[in-house]
């Protein structure tokens, strides 16, 4: 019952205009939206969608051997929906995947270059072409037999050369060979083409002093405060060329990736990336899915994490169609998200449902989950401030 009159206050507060939320409202810090409430949303009596097979030919799925990449092609094959998964390594892809499956063809497809993703996309090999892709692959490799100065020249790439990256080469190049084939709708309105796997916290180490102070239970915590590599940067470039390569897009940025959290939970989605918490990584699969059949989601970049319901009193929606079409496009923002008075009033939710009972994400050390922090307990990569990084197995890849 606590959660419920949590969201009750947070749409009321939502609804309350407010001066400026991080200074004076002479000197705002960030651009004002003209209307919250710029789209209806959807009713709560929502058709029911088509099969997915009949929305889409063909997926392509970039990192689908990844973490989550695997539940996406595992998702999307359940459906009878033909995947072309784009990997680095066939036998690899081999053993994670099904090779025996007739709608799954896996092709060994370098990431960062544009020629060779456009190529993959049109290429004929007697099947339909993609008219859609989910991008699972990230900037890291979690690949443990990397040399010293494997990593090194991976790093080096990363900070000489960001736009070298697999992120800002492959998702782009994914975005412009789809940008010119047919819009993919449904009752009128148009579906995403391509839909990005980000992350929460991409905005959060370019804030200002004044908003990180304000905001600290999302600026403070340790990806964001550490960084490594600078890859939350990194997603946040990729973002923005997605934003500008002229195709219907969609961006998740999920919150912390846990496989011990429960699976099939509700998620709380959110805009202005001041989400914190956790999500098992079935349930971002599911989403990203899912986003393939909502045409709410076009054009909008939000993030998620869903709450842990051992009671079954809040179970996942039967569609995330309703409250995605509460959220704000973002040709609405120019990409930047909700005004200060949105995002400060969001904060102050979200705040209230982290997981543990201290509810301070700012404290955690890398490494360290909620409950070890409740306990006092260390956490696996050493006290914060002291994280042993390298240990996490972090591992840039251009």
């Amino acid at each position: 019952m606590a959660r419920k009159y949590i969201v009750l206050v947070a749409i009321a507060i939502l609804s309350t205009p407010s001066t400026s939320a991080f200074q004076t409202p002479t000197s705002p810090l960030y651009r004002q939206t003209s209307s919250l409430f710029s789209s209806p949303a959807s009713s709560t009596d929502e058709p029911t969608t088509p099969p997915l097979s009949t929305l889409v030919k063909r997926v392509a799925v970039a990192g689908a051997t990844g973490r989550t990449g695997k539940y996406v092609v595992q998702s999307l094959l359940a459906q009878n929906v033909p995947v072309l998964a784009l990997v680095r390594d066939t036998d690899k892809a081999s053993n994670t995947l099904d090779p025996t499956n007739e709608l799954l063809t896996i092709r060994k497809t370098d990431l960062g270059s544009k020629e060779d993703v456009i190529a993959a996309l049109n290429e004929d090999d007697g099947k339909p072409k993609c008219d859609a892709a989910i991008w699972c692959a990230t900037g890291f490799s979690d690949a443990p037999d990397q040399s010293l100065w494997t990593k090194l020249q991976a790093v080096l790439g990363l900070a000489v050369k960001p736009k070298g990256t697999i992120d800002a080469v492959g998702l782009p190049a994914l975005g412009e060979g789809l940008a010119k084939s047919r819009k993919r709708t449904l009752g009128g309105s148009v579906l995403p083409k391509v839909i990005m796997l980000s992350s929460a916290g991409v905005t959060r180490p370019g804030w200002s002093e004044e908003k990180k102070v304000a905001l600290e239970g999302s600026a403070g915590i340790p990806i964001v405060r550490l960084n490594p590599f600078g890859i939350l940067g990194v997603k946040a470039e990729s973002e923005d060329i997605l934003r500008n390569c002229g195709v219907d897009y969609s961006i998740f940025r999920p919150t912390g990736l846990n496989d011990k959290w429960p699976a099939n939970q509700r998620p709380i989605f959110s805009q202005g990336d001041v989400a914190v918490g956790r999500i098992n990584r079935k349930d971002v699969a599911k989403i990203l899915v899912d986003l393939l059949s909502t045409p709410e989601a076009t054009g909008k970049t939000f993030e998620a994490f869903s709450i842990a319901d051992s009671e079954g009193y809040y179970p996942p929606a039967s569609s995330i169609n309703t409250a995605l079409g509460r959220l704000q496009l973002d040709s609405e923002t120019n990409g930047k998200g909700p005004s200060d008075e949105v995002v400060r009033a969001t904060y102050a939710i979200m705040q209230q449902l982290l997981p543990g009972e201290k509810q301070a994400a700012d404290q955690l050390a890398m490494g360290q989950t909620y409950e070890q922090l409740d306990k006092g307990e260390t956490g696996r990569l050493g006290k914060k401030g002291e994280e042993d990084v390298d240990s996490a197995g972090l591992k840039p890849s251009t």
